[in-house]
């Protein structure tokens, strides 16, 4: 048999176990404390951040546990350009299940409107790992300051062609 990798203790985890939720939705509200934040700020690539914060709501689905919420944060990145500061504030959606088990050679068909599946983990769902992914997808990948747009050395200029610089061979 193959080695399992060993489990990484996530940077803002809040467990639920499945068993506990059930199918009357359950309000619920995760904060991240200022190490949790400095250790997402981190992995993440941020300056810094300030605040992150989630309310969801929990429901027992067939197969699993439904989570449907939203994501605030609010800190800074650095601008991909300059590296001055370019604020970020955050509320992003969410809708996301977590499934009992899926074999790895189990098909799923999901269609446009279906949930984020993710797997239930020892019984339980880590909401909190959950949010920081989400987090972690809605950041700017490219962030850029106020006034700093596409020019100078980022601009392909007036002939993007890789023959331009050909064309004053030309007999």
């Amino acid at each position: 048999p193959a080695a399992r990798a060993a489990r990484v203790t996530p940077e803002f985890s809040r467990r639920y176990q499945a068993d506990s939720i059930g199918s009357e939705p359950r309000a619920v509200e995760i904060t991240a404390d200022e190490g949790e934040r400095a250790k997402l700020a981190a992995r993440f690539g941020l300056a810094r951040l300030d605040a992150l914060t989630a309310t969801a709501t929990l429901v027992a689905v067939a197969g699993g546990v439904s989570a449907v919420g939203t994501v605030h944060a609010s800190g800074e990145q650095s601008c991909v350009v300059s590296s001055d500061p370019v604020p970020v504030v955050l509320d992003e959606p969410f809708a996301l299940h977590f499934l009992d088990s899926v074999a790895d050679d189990e098909e799923v068909e999901l269609g446009e409107g279906d949930l984020d599946m993710l797997p239930l983990e020892g019984g339980a769902i880590d909401l909190g790992e959950a949010v920081a992914q989400t987090f972690g997808l809605a950041l700017d990948p490219f962030p850029r300051a106020v006034g700093v747009g596409d020019e100078g050395k980022w601009s392909a200029g007036p002939d993007p062609s890789p023959f331009a610089a050909l064309k004053d061979l030309k007999a």
